[in-house]
């Protein structure tokens, strides 16, 4: 009985030493992970989407195919680890991340420090349909299709002129004005679009001795021009505040400015036309 309760007792000894073992393993590991930075995986679930990296290549290629210099506000929906933001701060401009991700953010902040543009390259914590962007003029997004028609509406009430760049998919039938690949990349993401918020001109206009009737989709024009008993037809294209349409032959330029259209036609003639209210 002896011998068997000796046997007993060490057993009892050497299971109980394991579990300390196994708890002081796992323990260590945990603190290993818990002292190990935060990384992001390409992959990981977002609120919205997924998240995967922006190759380098296109995002500089968005930021050529928006003109961005140091006198643009470009603002990042869904910023991630910051590789945009940080891009266009390097470039001068005054940049802005929105991410839902507290620790992508705070990811985001550290590279920016990192990189030395702390002071232009900024991340908030946000809901990207809960936030105000108004006040950028060029927006940049890898976000799919769904999303980007989510936003459209907003998108389409900034200041006519802002440029909006997105990495790969589209705002269904508001077509991009510009569309460009990267060549020398094999990267299922190397497509990027690019659309510029027209300018208003829907409806009447009083123009010099006659009216203009302007039907618009998107960026697109047509309509009709008339003067006097003969009426054209017309079609033109937006870009931002800038006006071109043919009517009759003739080819017309513009800058939109609210209620008003000032331009010129062949020969440098000027004209002009007052929104009918």
């Amino acid at each position: 009985m002896f011998k068997e309760a000796h046997s007993d007792f060490w057993r009892f000894l050497l299971h109980k030493n394991a579990i300390i073992a196994l708890f002081l393993l796992l323990s260590t590991a945990v603190g290993q992970a818990q002292d190990e930075p935060y990384a992001p995986q390409s992959g990981q679930e977002g609120k919205d989407v997924v998240w995967v990296p922006t190759p380098q290549g296109l995002v500089d290629l968005m930021l050529d195919m928006a003109h961005v210099t140091m006198a643009d506000y470009v603002i990042d929906l869904g910023s991630g680890d910051g590789r945009l933001v940080i891009t266009a701060a390097k470039r001068g401009a005054t940049a802005l991340g929105i991410e839902y991700n507290p620790e992508m953010v705070e990811y985001a902040r550290n590279a920016a420090r990192d990189e030395g543009v702390s002071a232009s390259a900024k991340f908030v914590k946000a809901d990207l349909f809960e936030s105000d962007f108004s006040d950028a003029n060029v927006i940049t997004m890898f976000l799919l299709s769904s999303i980007n028609l989510r936003l459209r509406p907003t998108i389409l009430e900034m200041k006519p002129g802002t440029r909006v760049v997105s990495n790969t998919f589209d705002m269904d039938d508001w077509k991009p004005d510009q569309t460009r690949q990267l060549t020398d990349d094999n990267s299922n993401w190397r497509t990027a679009h690019l659309w510029i918020v027209p300018a208003k001109v829907e409806g009447h206009w009083k123009f010099d001795d006659g009216e203009i009737n302007f039907v618009q989709q998107f960026q697109n024009v047509t309509g009709t021009l008339t003067v006097g008993k003969k009426t054209m037809e017309l079609s033109g294209k937006l870009e931002g505040s800038k006006i071109s349409f043919n009517a009759g032959g003739t080819e017309y330029s513009g800058t939109v400015n609210g209620d008003t259209i000032s331009g010129t036609r062949v020969k440098g003639r000027a004209w002009k036309a007052t929104r009918c209210i």
